[in-house]
């Protein structure tokens, strides 16, 4: 398999693959974008899967703010189960009212659940697209056999009509890249979607008005005739009609810019506005698309003046306590203050080398022990007696703090050999 793209592998790591269950079968869905918005959904034609849609994804709902759907239904052998099966993903996935774009096989079911059910579908987005699959029926002579053919020759049959001579790089790797999402599905999936585009069926007359469809196609070769796509602007003839120079079977992967800007149009037209307020870097989103929420800054603060004085509560959270350089006039303090910070780097580079085990348990006794460093170094400024506490601190060190007990042990020596006399811990 030809290596990925590089945005298709920061989609993956960033989006996760959902799966719903609808009775004893599986829809494959990604779910990106703010819950508040109306979702568009994408339908993919016979070739390709949910993962072509990862332009539209990481543009609308990343940069933009909108929620997008790309889905994959689970392997049926009819239309009107395909119908049933859609609309109870949608329920499962508590989505009443949609928005929804198809290409190919994907548009023509798109025009078919509108029929069925026109009170949920608000808008169209159709793309080399038809209205009756007669023509595809008279191709395939063998259709009743679809059940019984092999995988291999399903996708022979599948590619047929795709151009392998050379042409627009974007439109090559395009190609290339939804022959390897092919090579992902099943020989029930494959069989399943003949099934939907050679049995005889057509789209009868739509309840949504011809404003909400907007019909986008390419003007270079498609494997869709130009009169098909042609009996679509006849059926539709109030829609707004979205035409690419250029793009073949999948504009949305090699015209991603013009796709994903039709489609932002179609999407204002309808009243449907993204959340740019949530459109936040993926980092900063959980694994729906919505955005993590952060505590205000002005509430640690006010926890921090309230937890001032407490050392248990400033300890409580594993951190290490500092002080801020310039939070006193005394020139020692500026200096203790600065050793705490390069301790502060040592200690992080001595536990970096000690087992994963031991740096990812250390617990609050072992920070009680660098707080009580701190404060050690706060009297060697002023004793000047750092030689012997060093070494006795390079031994705790040394020890792997094994237990509290080091700490005990150190401040026993420490006040046998009059160093450090008894003082209250200050306040950090």
């Amino acid at each position: 398999m030809a290596s990925m793209p590089g945005d298709y592998v920061h989609f993956k790591a960033c989006v996760p693959l959902r799966r719903v269950s609808v009775g004893s079968k599986q829809w494959r869905y990604y779910d990106y974008g703010p819950k508040q918005v109306a979702p568009l959904i994408c339908l993919s034609g016979v070739i390709g899967t949910a993962d072509v849609f990862y332009k539209q994804i990481m543009f609308l709902s990343m940069k933009q703010g909108y929620r997008v759907i790309a889905a994959d239904a689970p392997p049926v052998s009819s239309h009107q189960e395909w119908l049933y099966s859609f609309e109870k993903f949608l329920d499962s996935i508590d989505i009443h009212h949609v928005h929804l774009y198809g290409t190919e096989l994907g548009g023509f079911l798109a025009q078919l659940f509108a029929q069925y059910r026109p009170r949920r579908v608000k808008s169209l987005v159709l793309s080399n697209t038809f209205l009756d699959t007669s023509y595809f029926a008279e191709k395939t002579r063998w259709s009743s056999l679809i059940n019984w053919t092999p995988s291999f020759m399903l996708k022979r049959h599948i590619l047929t009509g795709i151009p392998n001579e050379p042409q627009d790089p974007f439109i090559s790797d395009a190609v290339d890249f939804v022959v390897n999402q092919l090579d992902t599905l099943e020989r029930e999936d494959l069989a399943s979607r003949l099934i939907l585009k050679t049995r005889s069926t057509s789209v009868g007359r739509l309840l949504l008005p011809d404003s909400t469809i907007t019909i986008m196609d390419t003007n270079d070769y498609c494997t869709v005739p130009r009169q098909l796509k042609n009996q679509l602007t006849e059926r539709y003839p109030g829609a707004r009609e979205a035409f690419l120079k250029t793009g073949g079977d999948f504009p949305f992967l090699s015209r991603p810019d013009e796709v994903n800007l039709y489609l932002q149009l179609h999407l204002r037209r309808v009243g449907v506005e993204g959340q740019l307020d949530l459109a936040k870097d993926p980092s900063q989103r959980d694994s729906a698309g919505n955005p993590t929420e952060k505590n205000d800054p002005s509430e640690d603060a006010g926890d921090s003046s309230e937890n001032h004085g407490s050392t248990f509560n400033q300890l409580e959270d594993g951190s290490l306590p500092s002080r801020s350089v310039g939070s006193s006039d005394d020139p020692d303090e500026h200096f203790v203050n600065k050793e705490v910070k390069f301790l502060d780097s040592e200690t992080l580079k001595i536990t970096a080398g000690l087992p994963n085990i031991f740096s990812m348990h250390l617990s609050q006794q072992y920070w009680m022990i660098l707080y009580l460093w701190a404060n050690i170094l706060d009297c060697l400024v002023i004793v000047g007696r750092y030689g012997m506490i060093a070494s006795v601190l390079m031994k705790v060190l040394a020890d792997g703090f094994v237990s509290a007990t080091c700490c005990s042990s150190l401040c026993g020596e420490l006040y046998d050999s009059k160093v450090l006399e008894p003082r209250v811990l200050s306040s950090l």
